[in-house]
């Protein structure tokens, strides 16, 4: 045994990719009883999520998945492989969409591609990645896709803090 310590974490702006593309499993279904709690949860009480008899006289026939619980399971689902520990504040979400929606039992795919990586001008070791991402269903339809930007730490900068926080 070697006694190394392997802990998790995200990736840091320096070691972020531009233009590559991460794939991020597993997938997640997202079930009739997640919808309720998180619609409930929200206090969302549009028909379209919890009244299912309603819902079938609507367009889609069925109830469809809430769309911020869609957002939010696609970011979530980046967050081990990219931000994990890595991250110092999320700054924006732009350019939501949601081509296709999401039903009880559909299961939800996300990539996230790292779109622009700026240093801070104001804060060494530190930087701006933005990154888009796209959710798509298990029929490899998109249902979603959003463009986030974080302000993140570079490894070096993260390694001093952290042992400048041991030192006090």
């Amino acid at each position: 045994m070697s006694g190394q310590r392997i802990e998790q974490r995200g990736l840091y702006f320096d070691e972020l990719v531009l233009g590559a593309t991460y794939a991020h499993k597993p997938g997640r279904t997202l079930s009739e009883a997640d919808n309720i709690a998180f619609t409930t949860m929200t206090m969302n009480n549009q028909g379209l999520h919890l009244d299912a008899a309603w819902a079938a006289t609507q367009p889609f026939g069925r109830p469809l998945v809430n769309s911020l619980l869609t957002l939010s399971t696609m970011i979530g689902q980046s967050v081990a492989q990219l931000t994990e520990g890595t991250i110092i504040g999320q700054l924006g979400i732009n350019d939501v969409r949601f081509p296709h929606p999401m039903f009880h039992g559909d299961t939800l795919y996300t990539e996230t591609e790292i779109t622009e990586l700026r240093p801070s001008k104001s804060r060494p070791g530190q930087g701006l990645a933005s990154m888009t991402h796209t959710g798509r269903n298990q029929h490899g339809e998109v249902v979603a896709t959003a463009t986030r930007t974080c302000l993140m730490w570079t490894k070096q900068a993260h390694e001093d803090s952290k042992k400048a926080a041991d030192d006090e």
